[in-house]
């Protein structure tokens, strides 16, 4: 069986030949500003535009916690917006926004569309920075859908 590959590196230069999809933790409130989408926006403004049409469309798409919304920017680079986290975490809040189910449905439909274009994953420590969640429970996941489907998961520490 594959097994994760850990690098030191940017998750938006990803370091593989072939299709390539770059996977990122989104919230249900369509906030687009802080954290690993800056960089995202940086380098591609079509992941930020789609994901606030698909927000403001809402009510006609499957904008939901546990879907992905996937965008081409280069020819064999494509940004995948999963929608795994609950609102945002403020001052005030309690508890964490991440929700490890949505984070879990997310990588399945990631699996299915990386096994159809062939692509490698490529990801931060997803849903561990503002979300708040805890690798040791986001791993097995990627393992539970990735890995079990033989897609080269690389996960980038910047």
């Amino acid at each position: 069986m594959k097994q994760i590959i850990y690098l030191k590196g940017d998750a938006t230069s990803p370091q593989a030949s072939g299709a390539k999809i770059i996977a990122h933790i989104c919230n249900d409130i369509g906030g687009w500003g802080k954290g690993f989408v800056l960089a995202i926006s940086k380098r591609w403004p079509e992941p930020e535009k789609d994901y606030r049409e698909w927000h403001r469309k809402r009510s006609e798409n499957d904008f939901a916690l546990g879907n992905i919304q996937l965008t081409q920017v280069e020819p064999y680079i494509y940004i995948a917006n999963m929608i795994g986290q609950r609102g945002i975490k403020t001052g005030r809040s309690t508890g964490v926004p991440i929700r490890y189910e949505a984070v879990e449905s997310c990588l399945e439909k990631l699996a299915k569309e990386a096994i159809q274009l062939k692509a490698s994953v490529h990801i931060p420590r997803i849903g561990c920075g503002l979300a708040g969640g805890k690798w040791e429970r986001i791993e097995p996941l990627i393992i539970n859908t990735l890995i079990r489907n033989e897609i080269d998961v690389y996960v980038y520490d910047f």
